[in-house]
Formats: structure tokens, sequence, C-alpha cells
């Protein structure tokens, strides 16, 4: 009866019956309405857009705050479909798969059909993803209790070992940034005697090293492995961001209809994208392959698939949005966040002052909170659906809009979400600091996702580890849960080694143009590779000199964890640049990579736009810095869209007060956000 009760409570939360209701619902038609957007317009991110919300929580209610996030998050697959059929663009990531019947339907008139068989699968799937959410909550709280410090212990690291190893890339390189992610987490005071590590003292100074004792905020982290790339990336394309005209839609209520005519593979494949989603560190990214791989496999004629198959949107389509509902239940239930998605969610947990795991579970703390997730999802999902069945033909013609009309907006958005962490210009530097590392971690093929699970794991992990050895000494390593969660972790190293071998097997079978494409690649010197492994080498030395001889004499049990960390991350470090030079040295013997650059740019035009932008993002900060947030805002867009993009005066003075506008009016006049004043006018003074 409880949660039947909660059930209900979670949904009343939610809409406009109550004052508290009206204004979630509020926050949630806002998170919908930046999703939509985010999800149509190719190379912003859901997961990136995700952070950059993250510093507008700080003073909503949870109900509202996560209604915002999730409504936010929740439709992006969605919407992302309509870029991904219309012009043969992932609108998102994990819509990639939707291009593959989607658009030759879109070219051969089918464009209409396409697109309502994707939204309804897509809302299918997400009231499906949904109620998986809302079945697993009974079932998960009794089997969360059962749970002890050790055994929370191996799963932040099962956590980390699925994302390192299952979300694809370099097996080595993926869990040495999971654990490159626990380390960053032990900057600043540590959690148990509040001795302060890695603080940087004799390099920064006592005073910008008092910043560090707070340790490296999520939000910062995240906004600048994510966020940056992608406007680098945007910036280098230089084109506008759809490249076909589209024309007039129709067959839509046909798509609709074939939701309904293959209903049998629409569930089976929302089943299979909320069990993928469940699993940390696989996500929507492979929930869409396996599901459109499956709906080949069901089809009688396979010949279809590639040329138009209705089916290969649909299953694609049911998927992602069931992923959501899935990806909830192991970050909810046991604190584990199982994407790139969640993991930043669960930032948002530690914002409002919420531990994931019993608590979420428990009918007298959030239970009711949980079960809003439930119901956000569907309304969220449901509200745009019906607007996309609206408007089509309209939203057709967003994605015409020039990347660099979007460049100077996101710019300030970045550092507005670094600046409102804690209202200082130190984590805009943090900002800076981990968008060249995300950058540099895209060029070399480095997985960014493991690094945030294991900045986002690492309190945990170490408070557990704590308890776990001061509890039970080294018994707790006997523990039958203790036992098993590492043979799942040795279980899935190995199942990852061996995907690895079978993937170029394939590919030493494979003709060229079949073999896969990264990521648009700058930086494909031999030598620069190295040389980037080198520096996390580096870093981990560095950290193990701290832990033995500075951090361990004042107190031993804060070296506990960067020791047991530090000492297999290093190993992997050492492994990583072994195969790097092993790389280098054997590509004169003929062997090549696999093709890394998807553009018909030249390589020296690509480094001199990505150099452009690169001087652009760190000119914003400046002008923030010296002019303050409220007078950089309009000058900075000014000068690039007149001097970088070269736009028209009118275009360039009209936007330039639009962000003005924007910003004064919403930050400074009705959020009343202390914004400083900047540099030069404090010395004017």
């Amino acid at each position: 009866m409880e949660y039947i009760d909660a059930f209900y409570n979670g949904l009343i939360s939610i809409l406009p019956f109550t004052s508290q209701g009206q204004q979630a619902f509020f926050f949630m038609l806002v998170g919908v309405f930046i999703g939509f957007w985010v999800g149509i317009l190719p190379g912003l991110g859901g997961a990136a857009t995700l952070a950059l919300m993250l510093p507008f929580i700080y003073n909503m209610d949870p109900t509202s705050a996560f209604a915002f996030l999730l409504g936010s998050n929740a439709v992006t697959a969605t919407t992302g479909d309509i870029t991904s059929i219309l012009f043969g663009v992932p609108g998102e990531g994990t819509t990639a798969s939707t291009i593959i019947d989607g658009h030759p339907m879109a070219k051969k008139g089918e464009a209409g059909r396409a697109l309502g068989a994707a939204l309804m699968s897509s809302l299918v799937g997400a009231i499906f993803g949904a109620f998986v959410l809302a079945l697993a909550i009974p079932i998960a709280a009794p089997l969360v209790l059962s749970i002890g410090s050790p055994e929370f212990f191996m799963l932040a690291l099962l956590g980390i070992t699925f994302v390192g190893s299952l979300s694809g890339g370099n097996l080595v390189k993926g869990l040495m940034a999971g654990g490159f992610g626990l380390l960053l987490s032990t900057i600043g005071l540590d959690p148990i005697r509040g001795i302060p590590r890695f603080t940087f003292e004799g390099i920064l100074g006592q005073g910008p090293a008092l910043f560090l004792w707070d340790g490296v905020a999520l939000v910062s982290v995240t906004i600048g492995l994510f966020a940056i790339p992608e406007i680098i990336d945007l910036a280098v394309q230089g084109t506008s961001i759809a490249r076909e005209q589209v024309g007039k839609l129709g067959g839509v209520m046909e798509g609709v209809k074939d939701t309904f005519r293959h209903w049998w593979l629409v569930l089976k494949c929302s089943a299979l994208g909320a069990y993928v989603g469940i699993l940390p560190g696989v996500g929507g990214g492979t929930a869409q392959w396996v599901a459109y791989a499956y709906a080949v496999q069901c089809s009688p004629d396979k010949e279809r698939f590639g040329k138009g198959a209705v089916e290969g949107v649909l299953g694609p389509g049911a998927a992602n949005n069931s992923t959501r509902g899935g990806d909830l239940v192991t970050t909810v239930a046991f604190g584990i966040p199982s994407s790139v998605s969640t993991a930043i969610l669960f930032g948002a947990f530690l914002i409002q002052g919420i531990v994931p795991g019993p608590d979420m579970l428990d009918p007298a703390k959030h239970l009711t909170l949980t079960f809003s997730f439930v119901w956000i999802i569907i309304v969220a999902n449901i509200i745009t659906v019906a607007v996309c069945f609206l408007f089509l033909n309209q939203l057709a013609k967003i994605t015409n809009i020039r990347g660099a009309l979007l460049i100077p907006f996101l710019l300030l958005l970045i550092y507005l979400g670094g600046f409102t962490v804690k209202n200082s210009f130190g984590d805009m530097i943090m900002v800076l600091i981990f968008g060249a590392l995300g950058w540099l971690m895209v060029q070399f093929d480095w997985q960014r996702p493991p690094l945030l699970v294991g900045l986002v794991l690492g309190t945990i992990a170490e408070r557990n580890l704590f308890i776990s050895t001061r509890a039970y000494g080294a018994d707790w390593l006997t523990h039958p849960g203790v036992l098993i969660i590492a043979l799942i972790i040795v279980g899935a190293i190995i199942y990852s080694i061996r995907q690895i071998f079978q993937e170029r097997a394939r590919l030493s079978q494979a003709s060229p143009e079949s073999a896969p494409q990264a990521q648009m690649v700058m930086l494909s010197g031999p030598v620069y590779r190295p040389i980037f492994a080198l520096f996390f080498v580096g870093v981990f030395v560095y950290v193990l000199r701290e832990t033995f001889f500075e951090i361990r004499p004042m107190e031993e049990r804060a070296a506990l964890f960067p020791m047991v960390i530090g000492i297999p991350t290093l190993a992997l470090a050492l492994l990583a640049f072994g195969q790097e030079v092993f790389n280098t040295l054997r590509r004169p013997t003929g062997r090549t990579d696999p093709p890394e650059i998807t553009s018909s740019l030249e390589p020296a035009v690509m480094r001199s736009r990505a150099v452009s932008v690169v001087a652009w993002t760190l000119g914003f900060f400046i002008a923030i810095w010296l002019l303050g947030f409220t007078i950089a805002v309009p000058v900075a867009t000014f000068l690039y869209l007149k001097f970088a993009a070269g736009e028209k005066w009118w275009i360039t003075i009209f936007l330039a007060l639009v962000a003005w506008v924007f910003f004064y009016g919403l930050f400074d006049y009705f959020l009343h956000i202390p914004f400083p004043e900047g540099e030069i006018f404090l010395w004017l003074k």
C-alpha cells in the first residue's frame, strides 16, 4: 500500500493540481523545451546540455529540480530521430542507427512515415522504460538493504569497469580513465580526517590552493570534458547544421500505424533497451544497435534493411527511449550511474543533498520522489511527441541554422555554468583545463565517460573502503558478495577482450569502406599519442609520490584510497603508453589505423579552425574576467559573430542584443546571481 500511495503521490507532485505541482510542471516544461532543441540540433549532445543545466537547480526543491533535468534528458532521443531521418545526421549519438533505414525512407518520399514511426515507437519505448523503473523499485528495495559497505565499494568498481570495458574503445585506456576519475575525487580534504591532498600548495601558493580544498567540482569537469570538445568540432565543421533541403512531409499517420502493426517488435526492442540501460556503462549507444540487429534478425526479408525498412526505424526508436528508464534503476537503487547522463544526474542528487541508494526506496524518505521520475519520463515524452506531430514541417527548417551562430551562446552558457558552481572564477579555469583534456582525449581516442563516472563514485568508494577495512580488516575481501562482484568484474573484462579480438578479426576481413570511422581528428601525428599517454604516467607517478612521502606520514588512513587506486592505475597507464609506442613503431610496416577523419576538409584547414575557436574560447574567458559577465556577454558575442563568423552587421548587432537581453533579464534581473565586477573596473576604483 505504501508503494501505491507513493506511486500516486509521485504523479500528483508533477501535475499542476497543487502549488508544488505547478512549480514542478513548469520546470518540466522548461526542461522539455530545452531538450527539444538539443535533440534536433546536431553537435550539442544531451549529456553536455544536462551538465550545463546543473547550476540552475541549486535553489529548486528536489521534485522541481529533477522535473527540469529529466524533462530535458528524456526527450533528446525522441527529437534526435528527426534530424537523423531528414538529413542523415544524428541529432544525438543514440539516434545514429535510425539513419540506416530512416534516411533512405526520406529519400524515397516517405519522410513522414519514417518520422511517424520513430515518434510513436519512441513514446511506447519511453512509457515501457518508465514502468520498468516503477516495477524494479519494490524488487530492488530489499536487495539494496542487504548490501554492506564492502559490497558497495565493489559495486563502485564494477560500475567503472563496465563503463571502461563495455563502452567501446580501448580496454586499457577505458579502465585507466576510470582510475584517473577516482583519483580526481581525492583532491581536497579527505572525507575521514580532513587532511589536504593534492592541493598543490607548493606550486599554486597558499591562497589559490585553498580553492582546491573543496575538491574538483563535478559540474566544471563535466562541462569541460563534454561541451568544449563539441563546440570545437562544431567550429571545425564550418557549415550549416543541415546540408540537404527537405521536401514536403507526408504519411505521418501511416508511420503511427506501422508502430501498432509491428507492436510485438516494438515491445521486444523496448525490453531490450530497458535491459541494456540497467547494465552500467552500456547505455543507449549500444541499445540502439542491439535493437536494430534484433529487428534485422527477426525479419524474413533481411535484404530490405538499409534501403528503407520501417522496422529498422521502429526497433532503435523504441530501444533508445526505454533505455532512459532502465538506466535510472541502478542509479537510484545502488548509486551507480549506468551512463554519462545518469552520472551527471548523480551530481544533481548531491547538489540537492540526496544520496542515491536505500533512502530513494524508503517510503518514509524519498520514495515519492523516485516514483515522480517515472511520471516525469512519461509526461515529458507525451508532450514532446504531441508537439512534434504538430510542427514537423516547421521543425525541418530549424536544422538549417548555421553552427557559427550557436557557438557564442554555447560559450557563454559554458562559462556561466562553471562560474555558478561556487560563484568563482576558479571553476571557470577548471572548465578550461578539463575542456583541453577532453578535446585531447577525443583526439587520441580515450574514453571520457569512465573518467566522469570515476569522479562521481570516488567519494562513495573511498568511504566504503574505509568502513570495510575499519570494521572487517582484510576479511571483507572474502565476503560472498564481494567475491561474486569480483567475478563479474573479471567476466566483464574477459568479455571485452573477447569482443576486441572478434572485432579485429572482422575488420581484417572487411573492406576498407566498412571500417568504422571515428570523430574528426586533427592531431594524428604518430608521436603525439605516446606523449599524451606519457602525460598520464607522469600524473600517477606524482600521485603516488605525494601519497607515500607527503600524505602517509601525516595520516595513514588518508593515504589508503590513493594507494589502492594509484598503483593499479599507474600499471594501466604504463601499459597504455606501451600500446601507443608499439602502434607508432608498427605503422611504417604498412599496417594502417582505421580512418579517423570523417570530413573532406584538409587537415591544415581543420587545425586552423580549431586554433581559432580555442583562441576565441580563451578570449571569452578574458573578456568576462576583465569586463564582468554583464558587459562581456554582448561585447564578446558581437566580436565573435563579426570577426570570427563574418556575419552581416545587422545579424551581429541583433544577436548581440539578444544575448545581452537574455543574459541580463534572466540571470541578473530575475535570478539575482551575484556576478562580480570586471577587473578593469576594480583597477579603476
